[in-house]
């Protein structure tokens, strides 16, 4: 048969101690979860971190090449029987048309930049729903009062009622 002890209706453990039991294997549950998702995460950024240094490094190799590629271009224009200064001024020609280019492709990327009307929106329906809202009244309490509860030594100064404080008083006796 089966074992009497062993069934849902035993009594051996109080209610307080399953849910004590359940607090406990349930609290170590979500912290293996949480060890779990630092060791996914820490891994992905780790990846990231490694493509990022390999990507610069390739856009340094890139940047490099460029002035070894022109001097190739310069020469080989050279070689076709144009001058070698008129085939560096074609060279560098050439750049500047390509700068000219990617600015005028980038203005017309920023003219197109719009602001976010959908979060001016909200943020103006907010306003005025928070303009129709009434405070939560509150006692009004006096600075002096704020002062006192938190045990400033301006209170001490101002009680004798000259209306300076302990600092300005040093101040001025040491000078």
């Amino acid at each position: 048969m089966s074992d009497p002890g062993n069934y849902a209706g035993n009594t051996d453990r109080s209610i307080g101690q399953l849910v004590a039991a359940a607090t406990a294997e349930m609290s170590a549950l979500v912290h293996d979860e949480i060890a779990l998702a630092k060791a996914e995460v820490r891994q992905d950024a780790k990846r990231g971190a490694i493509g990022s240094i390999v990507f610069v490094a390739a856009g340094v190799f890139a940047l490099f090449s460029i002035p070894v590629l022109s001097f190739a271009a310069a020469y080989g224009i050279h070689n076709l029987g144009l001058g070698l200064a008129w085939s560096f001024l074609i060279v560098g020609g050439a750049f500047i048309a390509l700068g000219l280019l990617l600015a005028i492709l980038g203005i017309r990327k920023f003219k197109k930049i719009k602001p976010p009307e959908k979060s001016i929106a909200s943020a103006k329906q907010t306003a005025a729903v928070l303009q129709n809202a009434k405070p939560h009244p509150r006692p009004s309490v006096e600075a002096a009062a704020i002062i006192e509860r938190s045990g400033s030594s301006l209170v001490k100064g101002v009680e004798g009622g000259t209306g300076r404080d302990n600092a300005t008083v040093v101040a001025r006796s040491s000078t």
